[in-house]
């Protein structure tokens, strides 16, 4: 599997710099680089989606200051990656993380 980008931290420039044109799997972390979210967005939607979380209180992340994102070739792929990463990793902040 290919590897995630190096942590950057989640701000309006750091996000509008990442490649928009393939799928991607993201992770929104905490100052200590824990996992407190994953998820995924489709093909020329990851910025808008990463914005999301930056701009709008519904959709915020409590303590995500760091993100990493991972390209991949189709969003059925990032969801395979991201149900995995759920699973081990157990982000707070997935409702998935209950189940």
């Amino acid at each position: 599997m290919k590897k995630f980008s190096p942590t950057k931290n989640f701000n309006k420039t750091n996000v509008e710099r990442m490649p928009d044109d393939k799928s991607i799997v993201y992770k929104m972390k905490n100052a200590s680089g824990e996992n407190l979210y994953t998820g995924i967005a489709g093909r020329h939607r990851g910025q808008e989606r990463l914005l999301e979380h930056l701009n709008n209180p519904k959709e915020k992340i409590p303590g995500g200051t760091k993100f990493q994102t991972l390209q991949v070739a189709n969003k059925d792929i990032a969801k395979k990656i991201e149900k995995q990463i759920i699973k081990k990793e157990d982000p707070e902040y997935n409702q998935q993380n209950t189940k």
